[in-house]
């Protein structure tokens, strides 16, 4: 897989952290609908930091990944 540079800060982290605790293997899914119901009000800055949470999970989830994580 992949990765685009994507800024990440601190509350992007415990957001994911979050999510994994709460929803284990569908924590990529609730980021994913959380954005995309920030999208369907209008609300473009929370669509993208659920974004940035969504590819921040797969990048702390990938066993495969390789790649130091910063």
């Amino acid at each position: 897989m992949t990765h685009q540079p994507i800024l990440i800060d601190r509350a992007a982290y415990d957001c994911a952290q979050e999510l994994l605790a709460l929803f284990g293997s569908l924590a990529p899914y609730e980021a994913k609908a959380r954005a995309d119901e920030s999208r369907d009000i209008g609300n473009v800055s929370h669509y993208c930091r659920w974004r940035v949470v969504e590819r921040l999970i797969g990048m702390l989830t990938d066993e495969d990944e390789d790649a130091t994580l910063h």
